[in-house]
C-alpha cells in the first residue's frame, strides 16, 4: 500500500457550520478532521455535478448563443 499523503491544510468555516460539525464529532466519538473527510467523499459526487465556473456564460447574451 502506498504512504498516504500527511500534509496539513487549515481550512475555515462560518461559526454554524462548525458547530454542525463539532455537534456531529462529539456524537459520534470522532475528530472534526474525519468528520469533515467523510463529508468530503460522501458529497463529492455531488459536488462533481455541479457547473465549472467556465461553463456559466458571463453574460446573458452569451446564454442564448450557445
Amino acid at each position: 500500500m502506498a504512504g498516504t499523503d500527511k500534509r496539513k491544510q487549515s481550512l475555515y468555516f462560518p461559526e454554524s457550520m462548525l458547530q454542525d460539525i463539532q455537534v456531529e464529532a462529539a456524537r459520534l466519538d470522532r475528530s472534526l478532521s474525519w468528520i469533515v473527510q467523510r463529508c468530503v467523499r460522501i458529497g463529492l459526487s455531488e459536488i462533481r455535478k455541479l457547473p465549472s465556473v467556465n461553463d456559466i456564460p458571463d453574460s446573458p447574451d452569451e446564454a442564448t448563443n450557445v
